[in-house]
């Protein structure tokens, strides 16, 4: 019973730790891959 805990519990950790690092790479990629050339950047489009 217990092993049965040890082993779901360590599989959601598994799951979202997982889950944070891939959506951390994608936040990076885009904003330094070559999407980034898309994004706008609103400081350069209202110049004073």
């Amino acid at each position: 019973m217990i092993i049965e805990n040890i082993d779901s519990s360590l599989l959601l950790v598994t799951f979202l730790e997982c889950l944070l690092l891939g959506i951390v790479a994608y936040a990076i990629y885009v904003a330094f891959g070559p999407p980034a050339q898309e994004l706008r950047d609103p400081f350069e489009e209202h110049e004073d």
